[in-house]
């Protein structure tokens, strides 16, 4: 009997280094993340944090290192498809009414199959605000159509940075759930966090960055 195949990281980063201006941001740095499973980015403010985030969404370019996905070291744009980014910023158009924001971007980015843009706005608790500009919105419901968004791509690794900020206990409550079940789903989840929140209640691996000397 052939023994089985050892199971390949959905990411992974091998010697992952980033420099900026000469100074080095991170790295090396070394790790992995598997289908069903988060990985718990921590360290302080200006530990790099969000720059690794950006480095593997392919919006910065690393000064060294691998990223693969499925076992295959990728180009940016073949990465792109495999990674939604939920950054700082809600990267909404602010003068389109939040759910032509978000027909917008499944236009630009595809679409979790079975899924509504209607009924993600449901989800994240913004039934009724259809026709809202985004620009009308507050932070929370921006983070919340944020979200929403997230949940409507069909990417299996989901980059969260700082994904709490702006949400009530209720919101903190929503991310939890929507990261669960995307882990049961099979796909995987990157959460930065300087320790302000608790991770996710999923199985959890955890990279600890520490600000360059």
């Amino acid at each position: 009997m052939t023994a089985p195949s050892p199971s390949v990281p959905l990411l992974s980063a091998r010697g992952l280094r980033f420099a900026r201006n000469d100074e080095p941001v991170f790295g090396p740095l070394d790790f992995e993340v598997d289908a069903g499973e988060a990985l718990l980015i921590r360290g302080d403010n200006g530990a790099g944090k969000t720059t690794l985030l950006r480095v593997l969404a392919g919006l910065l370019r690393p000064e060294d290192g691998r990223i693969e996905i499925d076992g295959h070291a990728t180009v940016t744009p073949e990465r792109t498809r495999a990674l939604a980014y939920l950054g700082h910023l809600p990267a909404l158009k602010a003068d389109l009414g939040a759910l032509e924001n978000l027909e917008f971007l499944c236009g630009l980015h595809g679409r979790r199959e079975g899924q509504s843009a209607e009924a993600a706005m449901r989800i994240v608790g913004l039934d009724g605000y259809q026709d809202a500009l985004a620009r009308q919105l507050s932070a929370g419901q921006k983070k919340r159509l944020s979200l929403a968004r997230m949940w409507l791509s069909p990417a299996p690794v989901w980059l969260l940075d700082e994904p709490y900020a702006n949400l009530d206990l209720d919101g903190i409550e929503l991310v939890n759930r929507m990261v669960q079940a995307h882990l049961r789903e099979g796909g995987a989840a990157l959460v930065t966090t300087h320790g302000a929140y608790a991770a996710p209640p999923v199985r959890t691996r955890e990279l600890l960055l520490r600000r360059a000397a």
